[in-house]
């Protein structure tokens, strides 16, 4: 995770005083360079929090998209096969989040075999789901655009390419982790300003890529870029170039104007919500990456500031998996009667028999998925 960067360069420090730890004449500044120690406590408590609330949230909403979609089992549309592939990485990747508030707020008790497991599950996640959005995006864009000539290619989408173009991809990520990401004992000192009572330090168990000394700015630099990139800027163009020409169609035309209002409404929501959650954390990491290469300035108050941007910011951004069940499953009406009858405690063979209606005609149909409804059901 991102935020483990900053104790490459706290290890760099630590190592010194531990030689030293009599000296108490020593330059503060060299030895917890700008108040570090402020901001790790910062972390030990807003982290662990985050990741409980976020955990929790993310395995009900997500949780709940999965078993309607497996109640639905011959009942699947190209939409509902998006949601599940995006529930599916939204829940792996806040399975991952406990282990990190327990690193936050303490250390790393699960050994080196979890560090690894860990890093990787969350990092296929994490890219997995904003390319799923991308390509909802983009089965949106052909259902609204090209409603008549589509639906070979959303299918080809829906059931093939989403591997090679999402999965793949995700997984071909991990192997940075799989390289790099190791368990490190390391020395963390804490100073406690009360009066004229100075220290303590205490040995840290820390799970996080460790790449070699001599590259370690460049390895740092290159991934961090490659987050930007394949993280946010391209889903980021895919979504807003899609979601605009939907936009631009839906405006178009006088014929149901307060479905098209509503469908409007939705996508601007889409849009609005994606780039509020990662665009923030990614304008933090590319300024930090910036001072790392001394592009920017660095200071001691620029620093601190940056670093707690990035830690609340990154917490909003994986916020997100939260919204995600909400923004394209529970917005849509075909979604909540499905739910609806998936936990609704009545007789099996009622439940059967409305699925069996609801399996003639409006599902083949391209109607289904239509300008306005192929925004709205998902």
């Amino acid at each position: 995770m991102d935020y483990n960067f900053s104790y490459e360069f706290l290890d760099n420090n630590t190592d010194n005083t531990s030689e030293e730890s009599g000296n108490f004449d020593l330059d503060l500044g060299e030895v917890e360079p700008c108040g570090r120690a402020l901001s790790n406590n910062f972390n030990k408590i807003f982290l662990p929090t985050v990741y409980g609330i976020i955990f929790i949230l993310g395995i009900i909403g997500n949780g709940l998209v999965v078993v309607v979609m497996g109640y639905q089992k011959k009942v699947k549309t190209m939409t509902d096969k998006y949601r599940l592939h995006l529930s599916v990485a939204d829940l792996l990747f806040v399975i991952t989040l406990p282990f990190w508030a327990v690193d936050a707020a303490s250390t790393w008790y699960f050994g080196s075999f979890l560090c690894v497991s860990v890093h990787m599950i969350y990092t296929v996640n994490l890219y997995s789901s904003v390319l799923i959005l991308a390509f909802i995006s983009l089965d949106r864009y052909l259902a609204v655009v090209r409603a008549t000539n589509s639906q070979a290619t959303r299918k080809l989408l829906a059931s093939r390419v989403i591997y090679v173009g999402v999965w793949l991809p995700a997984a071909v990520l991990t192997v940075p982790d799989l390289v790099f990401a190791r368990v490190q004992n390391t020395e963390s000192s804490n100073f406690l300003f009360s009066g004229e009572s100075v220290e303590t330090q205490h040995s840290r168990i820390i799970c996080q890529r460790i790449y070699p000394q001599e590259t370690s700015v460049i390895w740092t630099v290159v991934f961090r870029f490659q987050h930007i990139l394949v993280g946010f800027i391209l889903p980021g163009l895919v979504i807003l170039i899609c979601y605009c020409i939907i936009i631009a169609r839906l405006s178009q035309g006088t014929k149901g104007q307060a479905l098209k209002k509503k469908a409007l409404k939705t996508t601007v929501i889409l849009i609005v919500c994606f780039f509020t959650c990662w665009l923030p954390y990614c304008v933090g990491i590319f300024i930090d990456t910036l001072m790392t290469l001394n592009v920017i300035q660095s200071s001691c108050e620029l620093g601190q500031a940056v670093e707690k941007w990035i830690s609340i910011t990154e917490a909003l951004a994986y916020f997100h998996c939260c919204l995600n069940p909400i923004l394209y499953a529970f917005l849509g009406v075909k979604f909540k009667k499905s739910a609806r009858s998936a936990l609704t405690v009545s007789s099996r063979s009622s439940q059967k028999v409305t699925l069996m209606t609801k399996k003639r005609g409006p599902i083949s149909s391209v109607s289904t998925e239509s300008e306005s409804s192929s925004v709205l059901s998902s």
